[in-house]
């Protein structure tokens, strides 16, 4: 950790890093400066081995900083005094730990889990008041009604209590040791015998008043892409026989079109007037909104009334590896940062396993007849 003499000029040229970092002061040790990677600064004082925040900076100069931290020092902290709410905690501190180095949309599905969940029902609450039994009431009583949701949001709240922690505020989280809900493992996708009967559904579409909402869903099975990608996507992204995603789910990446797809982008090109190839038909310079009502349909119409939407790129992926593609390749067709994430997609069908375990048996058997 570096240390300098604090002053309330220096503190404002220190810039944030990647990653926060303290600078202490050499007048009074125990008072550090930390720099967020979102540009907040705060004073931080270490009180009988906790690290106790005394404000930000901008609100309380270098010598009133050091009187509290000394202060501090000598009258000891009582149990639980000047520990914060938990909204005064979330909303002060540890929000700008992590929104400034999300992505808009990230930061606002938090935010969403914040204000209509975690806020009001521990908001009000001290950082040590915060009991397991509270966190677990409430996590059932929302996994009633949302059992993802309540996941995402005991993860959120687990994650905000360990910084507290680190912040030496409470000892112990009582988030931690509560089991999220069980999810059942999705592999479904669509065996050659659906899409065949998907292709057909979609040419009896192409032509009436679900042509738009038909041309998304083929291509969606064409590409691999996330359904915003697809709903989304802009003029300026296309790019020959290539997409060139400014912002998918991980960050800009490139989707190599087969010929079938580009020649649906190509006529969505021409037919398309504003920036969006798929726009909103009551306010043209948006892009379409809400579920692709269409798909409820066809999943009637042929009988797959399990396969989500989503499944369509669980189908990409399955039917490019038993086409022979790499998995590091299948990984960038998907545009996965990681192979890891690419082994959740590449299920093979039953009677596709069954096959190939006939081909591996005539094989051996063909080697112990050598034998």
């Amino acid at each position: 950790m570096r240390v300098v003499r604090l002053t309330d000029a220096r503190a404002k040229r220190f810039k944030p890093s990647a990653r926060e970092y303290s600078v202490q002061d050499r007048a009074v040790p125990s008072l550090s400066l930390r720099v967020y990677p979102s540009g907040t600064k705060t004073w931080t004082c270490i009180v009988d081995g906790r690290k106790v925040s005394l404000g930000r900076v901008e609100l309380m100069p270098v010598e009133d900083a050091r009187r509290e931290c000394l202060r501090l020092q000598i009258d000891g902290i009582a149990p639980g005094k000047d520990l914060p709410t938990y909204r005064a905690f979330v909303e002060d501190v540890w929000r700008e730990t992590w929104s400034a180095r999300c992505k808009p949309s990230t930061v606002s599905l938090q935010d969403r889990i914040l204000t209509r969940q975690l806020l009001p029902a521990f908001g009000g609450l001290r950082l040590d008041r915060i009991t397991r039994k509270a966190i677990e009431d409430w996590f059932n009583a929302y996994s009633a009604s949302a059992p993802g949701g309540a996941n995402h949001a005991l993860k959120l709240l687990r994650q905000s209590l360990n910084f507290a922690i680190e912040r030496g505020l409470i000892e112990s989280n009582p988030a931690g040791c509560i089991p999220p809900n069980r999810r059942p493992r999705l592999t479904r996708f669509l065996s050659r015998d659906e899409i065949a009967r998907l292709n057909a559904s979609l040419d009896r579409h192409a032509n009436g008043r679900g042509s738009v909402q038909a041309d998304m869903i083929r291509l969606l099975l064409l590409t691999g892409c996330r359904r915003n990608e697809i709903t989304r996507l802009k003029r300026r992204e296309v790019d020959g026989s290539r997409l060139r995603l400014v912002d998918s789910k991980t960050g800009p990446r490139t989707v190599y079109l087969s010929p079938e797809a580009r020649a649906i982008i190509e006529r969505r090109m021409t037919i398309a007037p504003g920036e969006y190839l798929f726009p909103s038909p009551r306010t043209p310079e948006k892009p379409v909104s809400g579920e692709l009502r269409l798909w409820y349909r066809i999943r009637r119409e042929i009988g797959i009334e399990d396969v989500r939407l989503h499944d369509l790129r669980h189908s990409y992926a399955s039917q490019s590896v038993m086409a022979g593609v790499p998995l590091p390749v299948v990984s960038k067709l998907l545009g996965h940062s990681q192979c890891a994430m690419t082994l959740r997609y590449t299920h093979a069908a039953d009677k596709d396993v069954e096959a190939a375990a006939e081909r591996v048996g005539a094989r051996i058997a063909e080697l112990l007849e050598c034998g």
